[in-house]
């Protein structure tokens, strides 16, 4: 036995050998069928490349047979030492020569022109992207109200909210990166997402280093792609207007994930249209947020749950830089408008900035209900006036009619993917018969509050009613339909004031 299985590993050797070095593409011949060398070479390469590594996964799975063979062998002839040992070096032998096949892969890969492959060993590797397309109108807007944005009435549009494309993964041991580009707007690229980190640390579990999402505002931490209602809620945006800037912060969960967390230091600039941040003042922030997975039933896979979290930061901004001054708070009137209805301006004098958070989540089945508070301090040099505050609210309910729900991420405390109990389809069959399936219907409504209005700076009073339908087509494609009733007590500046109402319709994938 152990005689046959030599045989046949040198016979498999030499087979292997053999397939890879006897194969050449005569000069002449390459001439003759009017094909460059460089796209011969390229062809070549790619079929001896698909070749070896179908042989070699041959191989290798025979090489697990032979290994089984010896041990059994060893066990039923443990006097035969002489060729166990025999055996054992010539299977290792085996093992070197597919060693030394792969390397000559990996060779040809980096030969073949115009072919890309992975800087680093045992790469993962996600490619993602998503496209939301917007459509706006404004049905009704008061003319007192025409002063706030740049073009006087609103004009109704089409646009491309967001036009986004990512890649992220793990490096070798516990190394992570993520970057993501945004190219809605059409004049020049930006970025979202930008960091490295790394995961499973002691302690600090994952860290990561670069742009990211502030830890306060669910809304905002909340991905774009599961949020019910179009735009975020007036106090989300203007608190934390786009929530992410340069930073290092510590995100973790507890082992029974009822807890989770994150803290850490940012720069309070927006700099995801730019390199970077650049001054002496570093405008600095440390920011926090505790949540507590309060209730998860598990039976159903988390269709019920309840969420509360506190969040909170301390801020300090340059108050004395008239243009880069970041103690400053506005947002647009839950739509996409030319300009921001409530705008505090850069507070001049501002020493310290700090935010308060709070934020509960109900959701009972097919029922969810949303609520959420922020507040924000700005301390200013006694010359500038006293201490100003500004504040805000939303509370919404979503009912999913067709009976999904919207799963629960523990380990971060936001929203996860509603995947619908049947993806919509609409076809004839064989018989001529229309076949189809409907997708997830939800309802929503949202009550929005935020009065950035205190002492001499009048950044803006609102309140609006928003009305929402999602018809989700399957769980990476969906179309949200919103009907805005605002009243805007006193715009940015105190410069208008008027009802209006706004009508928005995205479709939207992700991948």
């Amino acid at each position: 036995m152990l005689a046959r299985i030599t045989f046949f590993s040198f016979v498999l050797a030499s087979f292997f050998c053999n397939s890879l070095s006897g194969q050449t593409v005569p000069a002449q011949q390459t001439a003759a069928s009017g094909l460059t060398s460089s796209s011969v070479a390229y062809r070549f390469v790619n079929q001896e490349e698909d070749e070896a590594k179908k042989k070699i996964a041959m191989l290798e799975a025979r090489l697990k047979e032979l290994e089984i063979d010896v041990a059994n062998k060893l066990k039923a002839e443990p006097s035969e030492s002489v060729d166990q040992i025999d055996v054992g070096k010539r299977l290792s032998l085996f093992e070197e020569e597919l060693t030394g096949q792969r390397e000559s892969i990996e060779d040809l890969e980096a030969a073949a022109p115009g072919y890309v492959i992975h800087g680093h060993k045992s790469p993962k590797l996600k490619l993602f992207g998503r496209i939301h397309t917007d459509y706006w109108a404004f049905p009704n807007v008061d003319e007192t109200i025409f002063p706030l944005e740049a073009g006087g009435n609103p004009q109704d549009r089409f646009n491309f909210r967001r036009m986004r494309l990512g890649v992220s993964g793990d490096l070798n041991d516990n190394t992570l990166y993520k970057f993501e580009w945004e190219f809605a707007g059409g004049e020049a690229t930006s970025y979202r997402d930008c960091f490295l980190g790394f995961k499973d640390l002691p302690l600090l579990r994952t860290v990561l280093i670069g742009n990211q999402k502030r830890p306060y505002g669910l809304d905002h931490l909340n991905s774009s792609r599961y949020n019910i209602f179009i735009e975020r809620p007036f106090i989300i945006e203007a608190i934390n207007q786009d929530a992410r800037r340069m930073g290092i912060s510590s995100n973790g969960y507890s082992d029974d994930l009822g807890w989770n967390w994150r803290f850490g230091v940012w720069n309070q600039e927006l700099t995801q249209t730019k390199s970077g941040y650049k001054g002496d003042h570093y405008q600095g922030e440390f920011a926090s947020r505790l949540a507590r997975t309060a209730w998860y039933d598990e039976a159903s896979g988390g269709r019920g749950y309840i969420h509360f979290a506190l969040s909170s930061s301390f801020g300090v901004p340059d108050g004395n830089s008239p243009t880069n001054n970041q103690a400053r708070y506005r947002t647009r009137p839950e739509a996409r408008t030319d300009s921001r209805w409530l705008d505090t301006g850069r507070i001049a004098g501002a020493d310290r900035n700090s935010v308060f958070g709070f934020e509960s989540v109900v959701n009972v089945g097919a029922f969810s209900w949303h609520s959420e508070y922020l507040q924000t301090k700005v301390e200013r040099q006694p010359a500038f006036g006293p201490n100003v505050t500004f504040k805000g609210l939303y509370t919404q309910f979503a009912y999913v009619l067709t009976g999904e729900h919207h799963p629960w991420d523990r380990k971060t405390g936001t929203l996860g993917r509603l995947k619908p109990f049947e993806n919509f389809f609409m076809v004839r069959d064989c018989d001529g018969c229309r076949q189809k399936g409907m997708g997830a219907w939800e309802v929503a409504f949202r009550y929005s509050h935020a009065d950035l209005n205190d002492d001499n700076i009048l950044g803006g009073d609102a309140d609006s009613y928003t009305f929402g339908m999602n018809w989700y087509w399957n769980s990476h494609a969906r179309m949200q339909f919103n009907y805005i009733l605002g009243d805007l007590h006193s715009g940015a500046g105190a410069a208008g004031q008027g009802n209006y109402q706004i009508a928005g319709v995205r479709m939207m994938v992700d991948f």
